[in-house]
């Protein structure tokens, strides 16, 4: 989050209980940076859908001061008018209306995405200090809250009255419940507990072609961007002896953190002070590693792609889809300009051993979408003075590319994920 959004604040006029009209304000919880509504009504139990739905695509906020259940009802009363409004007839079939192009396509897609998420997020839950939520039958949600804001600007959130977007909030409490229950890797034969603003591997098929892959050596690997730490943990176990795990956030390094520990993984060193590139850090919401993983095979480093020197095998699973991201789980997904996918290229030449490979893992579903061809793609591969020894090609199992109702449904279905083998010339 934003140091802006961190520090923003919601005001509101609310009718006393003496009858006078009261100026009130309240700390603004945004994980996405969005700014705090200017306009505010009150809604309670008496609002109906209706009014609701207009008032939030209008730019207004309600304030919710009605039973908790209710307020979770009325949003998906608001959802459905949402998604009805995309599906009436004729809205994107009228002449010259309908896309040009997959990438118009795409970009009226995330657009339409964009403008359902801020008017749903316009139905608003206050809490007071201590993270409790003063409405009737509200859960406690402390414990959740403290989750997703540990080392960032809003660690602090407990300490006084705010005022958070009911959709966000439920997205904790989803992301809370991932990270307890964990998402089963079949080809790690365990499973990842995946942190709120993480990307959670529920997309299996590229572990399947990393576990699958010859090894060019099992003395060190390079984990760049390792997020959950999954792709680490499935190096380790397939035998290298010692993995170095970067990633450049906190969050996603308490995250790999902790799974690698209970997977008895991490080695005893969080960070290595002084190192180019790289810096000592704090890791949020993780509990020290005791003794008995000190020994283990993967090192983590906060760093912006690679760690100090070579390795005989550099991995990276950069986001595949070269656009702006909306939301800090976004970031896993979307790339600007490909920023990370053409960073790894440019450096890797300079972090491989003679001999060595990088693998790198990508979905051709950006090519699909007329975002970025193969052409690209192979000529930063050229620039970067890389060779391709070899791919290996794996075809999506997630539900979308079997959804024909998908806007991108075409793409989807043609999508395939590979595992490519690079090395310098």
């Amino acid at each position: 989050m934003s140091p802006s959004s961190a520090a923003a604040t919601l005001t509101w006029d609310e009718l006393a209980d003496d009858g006078s009209v009261r100026r009130c304000s309240a700390r603004w919880r945004s994980e996405s940076g969005q700014a705090p509504p200017r306009r505010v009504v009150i809604a309670d139990d008496t609002t109906k859908a209706d009014p609701a739905w207009r008032l939030a695509c209008e730019g207004s906020a309600l304030l919710w001061r009605g039973d908790y259940h209710n307020a979770r009802q009325l949003l998906q009363a608001m959802a459905r008018r949402a998604d009805a409004r995309a599906r009436k007839p004729g809205r994107a079939a009228k002449p010259g209306k309908a896309p040009a192009t997959p990438a118009e396509a795409f970009h009226l897609h995330r657009m339409a995405q964009a403008q359902r998420a801020r008017a749903l997020g316009m139905l608003l839950i206050p809490f007071e200090a201590g993270v409790r939520i003063p409405l009737r039958r509200a859960p406690e949600v402390a414990e959740v809250v403290a989750e997703a804001v540990a080392g960032t600007a809003d660690a602090d959130l407990a300490a006084a009255p705010f005022v958070m977007s009911l959709r966000e909030l439920l997205g904790l409490v989803g992301a809370h419940e991932w990270r307890r229950k964990g998402v089963a890797i079949p080809a790690l034969g365990e499973r990842i507990h995946p942190w709120y603003g993480v990307y959670s591997p529920i997309r299996g098929e590229y572990l399947d072609l990393i576990a699958r892959a010859p090894l060019p050596a099992t003395t060190l690997a390079f984990d760049i961007g390792t997020g959950t730490g999954v792709i680490a943990a499935l190096l380790a176990r397939r035998g290298v002896a010692r993995v170095v795990a970067t990633d450049v956030s906190p969050r996603a390094l308490g995250c790999a953190q902790q799974n690698l520990a209970r997977l008895e993984l991490l080695a005893g060193a969080v960070a290595e002070e002084g190192a180019p590139g790289t810096t000592s850090c704090t890791i949020p919401g993780a509990a020290a590693p005791d003794l008995q993983v000190a020994a283990g095979r993967v090192q983590l480093l906060q760093a912006d792609l690679f760690p100090p020197g070579r390795a005989p095998l550099v991995v990276c699973n950069p986001p595949w889809v070269p656009a702006k991201p909306s939301s800090a789980i976004e970031h896993a997904v979307y790339d600007p300009d490909s920023r990370m996918l053409r960073g790894f290229l440019a450096g890797l030449a300079e972090h491989v051993e003679e001999g060595g490979e990088g693998w790198l893992i990508l979905s051709d579903l950006a090519e699909h979408l007329g975002l970025r061809s193969r052409a690209e793609l192979l000529g930063w591969i050229e620039a970067a003075g890389l060779r391709v020894l070899g791919r290996e090609d794996i075809r999506p199992r997630h539900g979308k590319a079997a959804d024909a109702d998908d806007p991108l449904h075409a793409a989807r279905a043609a999508e395939t994920t590979s595992l490519w083998r690079l090395a310098p010339r």
